[in-house]
């Protein structure tokens, strides 16, 4: 991996193990050497899996490959296979025969059927990716399988990233626990839209698909999707959520809607808020963690659109960098976003100071006060565009040079 990130966590969390989930990963020569590249989950028979994907119009092939599986097994899941530094999209029938060929050979291995095997890459985009040692590996990482290596296959689906991303939930459903444990991996080509951003999120509730679907939906929309880095979509954008329902002693909850999964949905939305920001934090070459909060607006969608053009500015995000309170970038890039917004009755703040308001420079800004808070690690924008009740919330960092060297050389 590459130096750590100054905005990452100290330690890999203390992630809990999921009844019913089963992990393990190996170091196949990939791309990288000295380092889990490929990993495998085990699932508990009658495991209910969701998913959403990337909405670019050049998917990969195993993202082509987990929708009509997901079709296929009526929602059902008995393994998940990552690999990482090949992202095996692009790379026309070849492609579809290594997803192929990787999803039989695991259901040979897990005793299931191969539309019962997701599958995710990252990496380079245009290589044929090359499975034929696949099996090998997969047995052997089949033989030792725990329910404790997380941050083993945390790492194993990095490529850019400067640490490994995870987060744990206990949640109560009917009086009784359940656990809900994720990983993510993503640094750069960050701009989810679900739906080289990847997100597992596995659980023991005893939950349908149909409910599954519908929680993983809202809570994508509320953080993956409410993420950038630069503004590219991957070719690969997955998130999947597993519900094996073992040991979880409820009665089969098929309502999203039902007020027993009030907690759950409430501590399911936090892991993929905590993987979400992690990722952010982890942005190639990124000093600072931007939290741009949109009030006002037309409409939550406006207000989402507001927060992306001004989390998208290359000109906000370097004078982010460059620790200078250069707010008319911030003008100007609501101005841009398409959405309404009142220009006397916008008001701008940067950390907790009123910079902006009624048309003009707010008479107590202090540009020196503003220029302290740019200095932080933490970086506070808020806008309300006065025209609406919409409000939104999106997660972006700085634009450093330290971008500009990873992306140069990604490929050598």
């Amino acid at each position: 991996m590459l130096r750590k990130s100054p905005l990452g966590p100290e330690h890999f969390p203390n992630l809990l193990p999921v009844p019913g989930v089963e992990i393990g990963a190996a170091a196949a020569g990939l791309r990288y050497r000295g380092r889990p590249d490929l990993m495998l989950a085990r699932l508990a028979t009658g495991t209910a899996v969701a998913g959403v994907f990337t909405q670019s119009k050049m998917p990969a092939a195993p993202v082509e490959w987990c929708r009509q599986s997901l079709a296929a097994s009526g929602g059902t899941a008995r393994a998940l296979v990552v690999n990482a530094g090949n992202a095996n999209a692009f790379t026309g029938a070849r492609g579809d025969k290594a997803a192929i060929a990787t999803a039989t050979a695991t259901a040979k291995i897990v005793g299931c059927a191969p539309n019962e095997v997701m599958l995710a890459s990252t990496g380079v985009i245009g290589e044929p990716l090359d499975v034929s040692a696949f099996p090998k590996y997969l047995k052997r990482i089949n033989e030792g399988l725990s329910g404790a290596m997380w941050n083993e296959v945390a790492t194993a689906i990095t490529t850019t990233d400067t640490f490994p991303k995870g987060c744990s939930r206990i949640a109560t459903i009917e009086g009784k626990t359940v656990v809900i444990s994720g990983i993510a991996k993503g640094s750069g080509m960050i701009a989810p839209d679900m739906a080289t951003m990847l997100g597992f999120i596995f659980t023991n509730a005893q939950i349908s698909v149909g409910c599954l679907n519908e929680i993983l939906k809202s809570a994508t929309n509320a953080s993956f999707n409410s993420t950038t880095v630069d503004g590219d979509t991957s070719t690969n954008d997955t998130v999947l959520a597993f519900a094996t329902g073992k040991n979880a002693n409820t009665t089969l909850i098929e309502d999203p809607n039902d007020i027993r999964l009030a907690d759950f949905k409430i501590k399911f939305l936090e892991v993929a808020i905590s993987l979400a920001q992690q990722i952010v934090r982890d942005g190639e070459g990124a000093t600072k963690f931007v939290t741009v909060d949109v009030l006002g607006a037309e409409s939550a969608q406006a207000a989402k659109t507001i927060g992306l053009s001004i989390a998208n500015s290359p000109l906000v995000k370097t004078a982010i960098a460059g620790e200078d309170p250069n707010w008319g970038r911030i003008i100007m890039a609501v101005g841009k976003s398409g959405e309404r917004a009142d220009r006397d009755g916008l008001k701008l703040w940067i950390g907790d100071q009123l910079v902006a308001e009624k048309g003009v420079v707010s008479r107590k800004y202090s540009e020196e006060q503003a220029a302290v808070h740019m200095k932080g690690s933490e970086i506070g924008v808020r806008v309300d565009v006065g025209v609406g009740d919409g409000r939104a919330t999106i997660w972006t960092c700085d634009l450093t040079h330290g971008y500009i060297d990873i992306n140069a050389d990604y490929r050598s």
